[in-house]
């Protein structure tokens, strides 16, 4: 019988501030390109910092109780460039420019030749993970739909060209990261929900090339964006129920800050859902009979053993004192109604 409730994390966790430069993280977009001035250590020091502090997220993550948790994302300055910056085809010196879901220009990648995934990018970081905790745990890529919206492509006919190879190298690296230890693998596709008429396009499609073949436990995690960077939220999402016909197996959605109309999740009968249960908007730690309700709400249109609990996003930009707690809320809340469910 599966498991009712479980719990998890969308990806990132507070980074140190003896590790980056917090205060330049919050003052700019986030990362397209290599960002190495947010890092405080130096080059020679910084692989043996990033382990520690991964080390310090992975406790944080399983005292508080978590099931199935990530490395926290600790070693990346963005959710996407680690991996976006590390394939064949990208001119890394002379940048390109592209709109963020802000509107505002942000440097990016800019595609000067074939996109090539030349060598596994996240597996070591896998095996860290695996070789540090007993539970369950995920690791995250950034989706094809949206490496290609954070690219400037002069070099391919069109961008669903260009995403279709961005999707052959997301393949292999998530066959390689699920050789390495992973139980699940998340690509991050914001942009779907930021992109919606270009995501009809031909975003379906380049997704389930990205998971073709993969035998494993795939999810897909989209947003609105990080709560300290995009402010307005809607109460639905622009794209969404197209989701039913991709093969991916998880869907993750953010639904605390926007109050998010649920009733769309009874349109995948066939997936689980991660639900957004902590607004990462709010530095006031819910209580666990808030995220109790917001559980109760979600049980209306979706049995417990489909549903998956996380916070809204990835908890990059909160304190850590406020990510600790809320994920404590979180683990009780469900507790709560794994009880009543008795």
């Amino acid at each position: 019988m599966a498991e009712k409730l479980v719990t998890t994390v969308v990806g990132s966790f507070p980074q140190p501030d003896w590790l980056v430069d917090r205060d330049n993280l919050k003052s700019r977009l986030p990362p397209r390109i290599r960002a190495r001035e947010i890092w405080r250590v130096q080059p020679q020091f910084l692989e043996q910092a990033q382990d520690d502090a991964t080390l310090l997220a992975i406790r944080e993550m399983e005292k508080a109780g978590v099931d199935i948790i990530s490395d926290g994302e600790i070693r990346r300055e963005s959710y996407s460039n680690r991996f976006a910056t590390a394939l064949d085809g990208v001119d890394l010196d002379n940048p390109g420019t592209a709109i963020d879901r802000t509107g505002h220009p942000n440097p990016v990648p800019r595609i000067t030749g074939p996109v090539r995934r030349r060598q596994a990018v996240e597996a070591g970081d896998v095996r860290f993970l695996r070789a540090n905790t007993n539970r369950k745990i995920k690791i995250t890529v950034p989706g094809p739909f949206t490496v290609t919206q954070q690219a400037q492509n002069d070099y391919y006919p069109n961008d669903k060209a260009l995403a279709l190879d961005i999707a052959a190298a997301i393949n292999a690296e998530i066959k390689d990261l699920l050789a390495a230890g992973a139980d699940v693998v998340q690509i991050d596709e914001p942009y779907l929900q930021a992109r919606p008429e270009k995501a009809r396009e031909y975003a379906i499609e380049v997704i389930n090339r990205a998971l073709e073949g993969i035998e494993g436990t795939t999810a897909l995690h989209m947003c609105f964006g990080y709560a300290a960077i995009v402010h307005n939220r809607k109460s639905r999402y622009d794209f969404l129920t197209e989701l039913k016909d991709c093969i991916v197996k998880q869907i993750s959605i953010e639904a605390a800050q926007p109050d998010l109309d649920l009733s769309d999740l009874k349109v995948f009968s066939d997936k689980t859902i991660i639900l957004g249960v902590l607004n990462l908007g709010d530095m006031q730690v819910e209580t666990p009979e808030i995220v109790a309700n917001r559980i109760r709400a979600a049980l209306e249109y979706i049995e417990p053993e489909r549903l998956i609990l996380a916070p809204d996003c990835g908890m990059k930009y909160l304190p850590r004192e406020v990510a600790a707690g809320k994920l404590k809320a979180m683990v009780e809340g469900a507790r709560i109604v794994r009880e009543e469910l008795k």
